[in-house]
């Protein structure tokens, strides 16, 4: 990537819950952190979270910052993991949603997979937007006013989106390329 090094020391969010699908946290991280990023993991006041991985609890991963005390202008984007229940938590805490929500406004990258555009739809800002999912969440989406499409990975905007684990090297490499292409008004 030949704007990796503009990329080196900047911040990325992971925002997520116990029960996050374990790959869909652990593989961009990895790959944000090889292109020299910081990832920083957010939660709603929990210490460490605890993934799911292949229908068991999986790995625990420590938690950098509670949602709460993060400032969105701190990062040059956010990520979304899925998983069944992390989505499902983090919707229903109004703070999660007011931090996503500033993202979204701020035309910030938000790269969310699996279940993890569910948490999307509680910001009121997937109207006439393009992107995918999990199967199973398609009908929330478009309720929300999206357009869903069933592709490996979608970008419209600010939002990098695709369906499940297997699509992770498309989608890591899609944030990626978003990131080095300064998408973002405004990438401090």
């Amino acid at each position: 990537m030949e704007n990796s090094a503009y990329l080196k020391g900047k911040k990325v969010a992971i925002l997520s819950e116990t029960g996050f699908e374990q790959s869909e946290l652990l593989s961009p991280k990895e790959a944000l952190e090889s292109a020299g990023i910081t990832v920083e993991i957010l939660s709603t006041g929990k210490k460490t979270i605890r993934g799911w991985d292949h229908g068991d609890w999986g790995v625990e991963v420590p938690v950098d910052k509670n949602v709460e005390q993060a400032d969105a202008d701190e990062y040059i984007a956010l990520v979304l993991p899925g998983g069944v229940m992390n989505p499902d938590k983090l919707r229903t805490h109004q703070e999660a949603v007011a931090f996503v929500k500033k993202f979204s406004e701020a035309g910030k990258p938000v790269a969310a997979i699996c279940h993890g555009p569910q948490t999307l739809i509680e910001t009121g800002l997937l109207e006439g937007k393009e992107l995918t999912s999990y199967p199973s969440i398609k009908t929330d989406l478009i309720n929300a006013g999206a357009k869903w499409t069933d592709q490996e990975v979608v970008v419209d905007g600010f939002l990098v989106t695709s369906r499940s684990p297997k699509d992770l090297p498309a989608f890591n490499e899609k944030l990626l390329d978003q990131l080095a292409e300064g998408r973002q008004k405004d990438i401090n």
